[in-house]
């Protein structure tokens, strides 16, 4: 070969570079091409040589070496191209899955499927499908299967079927009967008509109801909620496998958290079964007049006295001799829990009349935490079937019976209505003070709706004249009790609550000397009655001396009608707008005295401070004074022309006159109030740190706090009144309101009104529970050792509960037969949205015989993700429950049985609340 031609050369042969085969050319696609298309017609004459085992081999080895994509795409291909031909679910699917599919179906579907094939009569007979509908109409086999037995569970559910006596109404009616009257044939088509219709909407709602289930329904392994139920009751612990697998998921977690809700007991005895039954709304009135053929004498009054009441202890020991009380902790229950305490208190019998001594204001009653009773929810199911239990509880009417509610809700049409709903609703007279005393409970001692009483409701179940000493000193009592609860707590901790609170009660009394007050005060009284009876014989004696010739047989003054008609002729004369005239001057009046506790505060304290500084004497700074008293004199001056505003309105007072307009004009300006609020904790550090650090502002408190001058109050107490006055301005308007009419101008002015200060209260009561919630966890964080940070928005503490941790011995044995060891002692601290459980023990102090109690953090769970089990009662063990986290499990047992019931209601009612939020 030539030079010249060696390029050209070159470049053919790179074209036929080949790689991994000397056949496959490495760049030339069309040689390459070829190539592979004479090798792939090669090895198709050599596949259609084979024998059919030869060529199923070498599928296999293929099928081997192709990658995921490459199967893919021969999948594809089948499916397009290929019928695949149906195939039984039973037989590919997993037996568990398949046993799940079959769990939704009925009885009647079941023995169905059982026909289609062996398969399916062997998965459609196993006893996981069938146990739980037996269990959920209580039919229990009497003997446990063999491991080899089959179908014992099916063979008993038809036998319990085949042994019930099923009768449609007129079938029982051919055979039992019937007290009705025959019906013509009109009257026979309509009724077939309407019992057509009445199953048509039946069955379109269970059809609704399985489609929901079958959306939301638990996995087979973690149970439904009949196998829930017998699990609780004859093996209480659920494995934690099965709560991993279901803990994969949120929404299947939730139902089996309140699948455990619903498999827990209403309320329990030493046995374990239902011992408090919850008589039907038909049986209530039938079981109590039973007993209503002893005379109202022997039917003894009851009150229920709430521990939200200021100095509640003062309360209680109130109360008459023969009446029936029951303290009950505001926070920690609910409602079906404060039920169960009014009737184990009765003990069966039926109270002549029943009062309610709680907080709340002219339109809704703060029966317990959460549970505001107002005309918005008081049809709810549960605060319905409170209310209707209660009335059951109740003497009649006709005899006299009557529930007394010590909250002004005869001060406002609202409370009114409430009233007249539940006297409705019960069948049973509600009563209600009607009065409105601004900065006390003087209202309890007012007039009260309803007939003419022969004793007012104060009366019958308190001593009125320690009722009264309460309500005048309320305050001052609440702030003495609360360090007299903090000593004596410790000592009377095993005591019931209603039992401490008298004692404590009636120690402040003695420490008062309150006895002796009240009997010179009766002395007092019956020296004035005597000088009166005195004055109006010797008034008599002048009248008929002086005119003999009058003596006419006239209606006397010694006549007892006499007295009935004068007081009758008043009550007459104090129509509405009297009443609305009352009403305003106690406006006007509340709203003189307190300015003149706002000018205390300027005259005592500011005054003094500035001119200290002054003259170059200065206690304070005049930074510090600006900080403390800047905002207070604000409204010093904000509430000095409102007043100004009402003594001028009231000068010229007639029935068509308004006081709207000025409490319109008043709420505009606020956001006086809103500086003073946001400011009040800066206030008040501020105080106290003035207090620590200079001993000249020191010296100036000591000599002025607590004064004559200062109406015995400090300065942090001066500065609490206008936190209260708002409380005071909307009972007095919804007083004015109920008391003008429908057709007066200013109606619609005090509403607006009303609106405006109860938006500006609620916003001082946000204010309120959160510095109080704040506080209360901080110092239970203090408290507990090794607490994580508590402190959370809208978080708060629900009840505290002292049960002892057990361990099971052996669980192997049978379950009736299981040892419990007790452990350690454990507190459950219950929020509103997580239970966190810690260890308890105790220190002693040396030569002192109380103790101290000492708490160390275990853990804590979210309440939506607790699951609660019951153990019953067994020879070995009593009270005792099983909470289940997702990393620990805590088998814990109450003292006694009642504190096991009302934990259990409470922890249910708590975690309900937090799964809706």
């Amino acid at each position: 070969m030539s030079a010249g031609n060696s390029p050209s050369e070159s470049l053919e042969m790179e074209s036929f570079h080949t790689r991994f085969s000397a056949w496959t050319p490495f760049s030339n696609k069309s040689l390459n091409r070829q190539l592979f298309q004479e090798r792939v017609a090669l090895i198709s004459h050599w596949f259609d040589l084979w024998t059919n085992k030869q060529r199923q081999e070498f599928l296999f080895t293929i099928f081997l070496r192709c990658t995921k994509s490459q199967l893919r795409v021969i999948q594809d291909w089948f499916s397009e191209r290929m019928q695949v031909a149906k195939v039984d679910f039973s037989t590919v699917l997993p037996r568990f899955i398949s046993l799940y599919i079959f769990s939704f179906l009925n009885p009647k579907d079941l023995c169905a499927a059982a026909q289609v094939s062996w398969p399916w009569k062997f998965l459609t007979e196993q006893d996981c499908l069938w146990m739980p509908k037996c269990i959920k109409f209580g039919w229990f086999l009497p003997y446990t299967p063999t491991d080899n037995e089959y179908g014992a569970w099916k063979h008993h559910y038809i036998a319990c079927v085949s042994n019930l006596d099923w009768l449609t109404p007129r079938e029982a009616a051919a055979v039992y009967g019937t007290l009705n009257e025959p019906k013509t044939e009109d009257e026979e088509l309509q009724e077939r008509q309407r019992e057509r219709c009445l199953r048509k909407i039946i069955w379109e709602k269970t059809a609704l109801h399985k489609k929901e289930l079958f959306k939301v329904r638990p996995p087979w392994v973690s149970g439904t909620h009949c196998s829930r139920l017998f699990k609780s009751k004859c093996q209480p612990r659920l494995s934690q496998t099965a709560r991993d697998r279901v803990g994969l998921h949120e929404t299947l977690e939730k139902q089996l958290v309140l699948s455990s809700l619903e498999s827990l007991p209403k309320r329990s005895n030493i046995s374990g079964c239902h011992s408090y039954p919850l008589l039907s709304k038909k049986s209530w009135r039938g079981v109590y007049k039973n007993d209503s053929g002893s005379s109202n004498a022997l039917q003894p009054h009851f009150i229920l006295i709430s521990s939200r009441i200021p100095a509640y202890e003062m309360v209680a020991n109130s109360v008459r001799a023969g009446v029936i009380s029951v303290v009950y902790e505001h926070s920690g229950l609910t409602l079906e829990t404060l039920l169960y305490l009014i009737e184990k208190a009765l003990d069966g019998q039926m109270a002549q009349s029943v009062g309610i001594f709680s907080d709340g204001d002219s339109r809704e009653i703060n029966l317990l935490q959460g549970y505001k009773i107002g005309i918005k929810n008081l049809l709810r199911p549960e605060v319905r079937d409170f209310w209707e239990k209660l009335g059951s509880y109740v003497a009649p009417e006709e005899e006299g019976g009557h529930v007394d509610l010590f909250v002004p809700l005869g001060a406002s049409e609202a409370g009114i209505e409430v009233l007249s709903q539940l006297s409705q609703l019960t069948g049973t007279l509600f009563t209600a003070p009607t009065g409105i005393a601004t900065g006390s409970y003087q209202h309890l001692l007012s007039d009260w709706l309803g007939r003419q009483w022969e004793t007012a409701p104060p009366s019958i179940y308190f001593s009125e004249s320690k009722l009264q000493t309460w309500s005048s000193l309320t305050d001052f009592l609440e702030d003495t009790l609360k360090s007299v609860r903090k000593q004596l707590s410790p000592l009377f901790k095993e005591l019931q609550k209603n039992i401490s609170g008298r004692m404590i009660g009636q120690f402040v009394f003695d420490t008062m000397s309150v006895a002796n007050i009240l009997n010179n005060q009766e002395i007092i009284q019956a020296l004035a009655d005597g000088l009166i009876e005195l004055s109006k014989e010797n008034s008599e004696r002048d009248v008929i001396e002086d005119n003999p010739q009058d003596t006419k047989p006239s209606l006397s003054k010694n006549d007892p009608n006499f007295e009935l008609l004068v007081k009758l002729e008043r009550k007459l004369q104090l129509d509405s707008a009297e009443k609305r005239t009352r009403v305003v001057r106690e406006l006007l009046q509340s709203e003189r005295k307190y300015v003149q506790m706002l000018e205390i505060v300027r005259d005592v304290y500011v005054r003094p401070l500035r001119a200290a500084l002054s003259s170059n004497r200065a206690i304070l700074s005049a930074a510090n004074i600006q900080i403390m008293f800047s905002d207070i004199l604000q409204i010093l001056c904000l509430n000095r022309r409102f007043l100004d505003d009402l003594r001028d309105r009231l000068q010229e007072w007639g029935p068509a006159h308004c006081v709207g307009e000025i409490f319109i004009k008043f709420g505009s300006q606020l956001n006086t109030y809103t500086n003073f609020f946001n400011n009040y904790p800066v206030v008040l550090k501020t105080i106290e740190k003035c207090r620590e650090m200079i001993p000249a502002f020191r010296a100036f408190l000591k000599r002025h706090d607590k004064t004559i001058v200062t109406k015995m109050l400090s300065l942090p107490e001066l500065l609490l009144y206008p936190s209260r006055r708002f409380e005071e301005y909307i009972h007095l308007l919804y007083a004015l309101r109920l008391h003008t009419p429908v057709e007066h101008i200013d109606r619609g002015n005090l509403t607006i009104a009303i609106d405006q200060i109860k938006n500006y209260k609620g916003y001082i009561d946000q204010m309120k529970r959160n510095i109080s919630m704040k506080d209360h966890l901080l110092d239970i964080q203090r408290l507990i050792w090794g607490c994580p940070t508590l402190s959370e928005a809208n978080r708060y503490l629900i009840r505290v509960q002292d049960v002892a941790q057990l361990h099971c011995c052996d669980e192997d044995i049978s379950f009736y037969l299981r040892l419990y060891e007790h452990t350690c002692d454990l507190s459950l601290f219950l929020f509103n949205d997580a239970l966190l459980v810690s260890s308890r023990g105790t220190s002693h102090t040396p030569f002192e015989r109380t103790s101290k109690s000492t708490y160390q953090f275990i853990a804590s769970v979210a309440l939506h993700r607790l699951i609660i089990e019951d153990i019953p009662d067994s020879k070995f063990i009593k009270n005792a429950f099983i909470l289940q986290g997702p990393k620990h499990e805590w088998i814990c047992a109450t003292e006694v049985e009642d504190d096991k019931f009302l934990w259990l209601s409470v922890l249910q009612n708590a975690i309900k609340s937090s799964m809706e939020k």
